[in-house]
């Protein structure tokens, strides 16, 4: 072979390994989402203009996936046809289905619906929906989690189901006793393995929820004399199960450093309600960060992650200030809730 034929030949080579890498997915165009996670507060009821508000802040937002807490369907209504009917007379079209506690909005069409762990006697809810998203296959999970055996609480001096003044518990492995009487750590494990399946199918897998837990990432030896704590580190139930299954906190995923981004959901500041309806601990710094996003899947990467909401709590039945600079999405006009949500941003190559 002379010269000139090798240089045609490793040209004609070099074009077809550049064709190749441009057909290939990695080199595909990536696609961004945004997710919302949002407990409502009994539907946006306990504040005047609060449906309205929620209403302002989807059309605003405009999320491709809303995950909701406290979807109650009052006086036997349908919560789901109800927003979904009102943003589309704001020009937004979402898809939804019936749900009760918590509650799913989609901007495609849901393919499936799944309860997977139904609500009784007030212990939490978790429902899925799949679908398809700009050729990318989501399964999106909502979770209102059992908001009784509150063990945080307990740490703070207030039992985490009645919320009257009690002792200290005596140890890490006492808290997690009471914390998992509750029936959160069932609804994760039901979850995960619900989950398995979606994901073996190639789907893409999104949590969002009101878990009523802390994260084993916020009460590290480097927080525990802050925010009461009381010197506890503690491996909280809900949050490891979903580490040990391979799921990313987005707002860790972010902002990694507790102490710098507290990123507290509750309870949130709301000026338009008295600070007795806000505060379950009156003479306690209940602050934590309890509403979440998670997600899962091959070529998926969280860009962006915000506290969304007023950036003030209640602390010691005060009005207060964040304690730290985050950056907050923050409020149109009214408040509708007594949590801050949740939104992040994805990307999926």
């Amino acid at each position: 072979m002379n010269l000139f034929s090798f240089k045609h030949l490793a040209c004609a080579a070099s074009v077809l390994a550049a064709a190749l890498v441009s057909l290939s997915p990695a080199a595909a165009q990536s696609e961004t989402f945004t997710v919302l996670q949002w407990n409502i507060w009994q539907e946006g009821t306990m504040v005047e203009g609060g449906y309205d508000a929620i209403v302002d802040e989807i059309v605003r937002l405009k999320p491709d996936f809303v995950t909701l807490s406290e979807v109650r369907n009052y006086h036997g209504s349908n919560f789901a046809q109800r927003i979904t009917q009102s943003l589309r007379e704001r020009g937004e079209t979402y898809y939804s289905f019936y749900s009760y506690d918590s509650g799913l909005l989609s901007r495609y069409p849901i393919t499936d619906s799944l309860t997977v762990f139904p609500e009784k006697g007030d212990h939490g809810s978790i429902y899925r929906l799949r679908g398809e998203a700009r050729g990318h296959k989501f399964a999106v999970y909502t979770a209102h989690l059992d908001y009784q055996n509150d063990a945080y609480y307990d740490v703070r001096g207030y039992d985490g189901s009645t919320w009257k003044p009690i002792p200290t518990p005596p140890s890490v492995e006492e808290v997690l006793r009471r914390n998992d009487l509750s029936q959160r750590d069932d609804a994760i494990r039901r979850f995960i393995a619900q989950a398995e399946q979606d994901a073996a199918e190639g789907y893409i897998v999104v949590l969002g929820g009101d878990f009523n837990e802390p994260s084993h990432l916020d009460w590290t030896a480097a927080t525990r004399y802050m925010y009461d704590h009381r010197g506890f580190v503690i491996p909280w139930t809900v949050t490891t199960l979903l580490a040990e299954a391979g799921y990313t906190d987005a707002y860790r995923a972010v902002y990694p450093n507790p102490l710098t981004h507290p990123g507290f959901t509750y309870p949130a500041d709301n000026p338009a309600v008295p600070v007795s309806r806000l505060t379950w601990a009156p003479r306690g710094d209940e602050r934590e960060r309890i509403d979440y996003l998670f997600v899962k899947g091959d070529g998926v990467s969280v860009t962006d992650c915000r506290v969304f909401g007023p950036s003030g709590s209640i602390v010691y039945s005060q009005r207060r200030e964040n304690p730290t600079n985050e950056a907050f999405i923050k409020p149109l006009g009214v408040w509708p809730t007594d949590h801050k949500g949740v939104w992040m941003k994805i990307e999926v190559k």
